[in-house]
């Protein structure tokens, strides 16, 4: 019977993501009906409007906002299943506040206001990228250090949190003294966005995770 509802509970989320995804495709500045969408992608002809719209900018970002949707749930779960504990996560361990506190005197200390979206603004994200992924994998690693003389997972959560309580305080210090522009940057970049997705992006994310 348990296996039965955890069945019936994994079909009833894959149906409400189909629903979400078909709706988030349809719904926009341009409706799009399903059966023109179904036509777009078995390859019958549509009008070119429409085309584009579906193929180069709705699924697209519907696709790469369901893998790293995906994603991030599956690193919630791997912290849980490796530190046994169902609080772990990357916000919690204090993972993403070490990403953002690399990310943000790098963009303010560096880049100062040269920070400008022009053709080499997918080269100064992925950049960034790399810079987050490099603080967050500090911070992990201080947790794992810790995790040698901790051996009570509840107290290696704690020292976690301590983490990214630290990073938040370094990276707020380091925002007070930027300037408008710098800050309204950082700010952008920690809220993310799809716009501007690409099948080059999603392929590239879906290699990474």
């Amino acid at each position: 019977r348990k296996k039965r509802r955890i069945l019936a509970a994994f079909l009833l989320l894959a149906a409400a993501m189909a629903a979400g995804i078909l709706l988030n495709i349809c719904i926009g500045s341009v409706s799009v009906s399903l059966s023109e969408i179904l036509k777009i992608l078995s390859g019958q002809p549509m009008g070119e409007k429409q085309q584009t719209i579906i193929l180069q900018l709705r699924l697209p970002r519907t696709i790469l906002a369901a893998v790293l949707g995906g994603a991030l749930a599956l690193s919630g779960y791997l912290l849980q299943t490796f530190f046994h504990n169902p609080i772990a996560g990357p916000f919690v361990l204090g993972i993403s506040s070490g990403a953002k506190l690399v990310v943000s005197v790098f963009m303010i200390l560096f880049l100062g206001q040269g920070l400008i979206m022009n053709s080499w603004g997918m080269v100064l994200a992925a950049f960034l990228g790399a810079m987050a992924f490099a603080g967050a994998m500090l911070s992990m690693g201080f947790v794992l250090l810790m995790s040698r003389r901790i051996r009570r997972m509840s107290m290696l959560v704690v020292s976690g949190v301590m983490i990214g309580y630290i990073c938040s305080a370094v990276t707020e210090l380091v925002v007070t003294f930027a300037q408008d522009a710098d800050i309204v940057n950082l700010h952008n970049w920690s809220l993310g966005s799809f716009s501007g997705t690409t099948w080059s992006s999603v392929r590239a994310a879906c290699i990474c995770v």
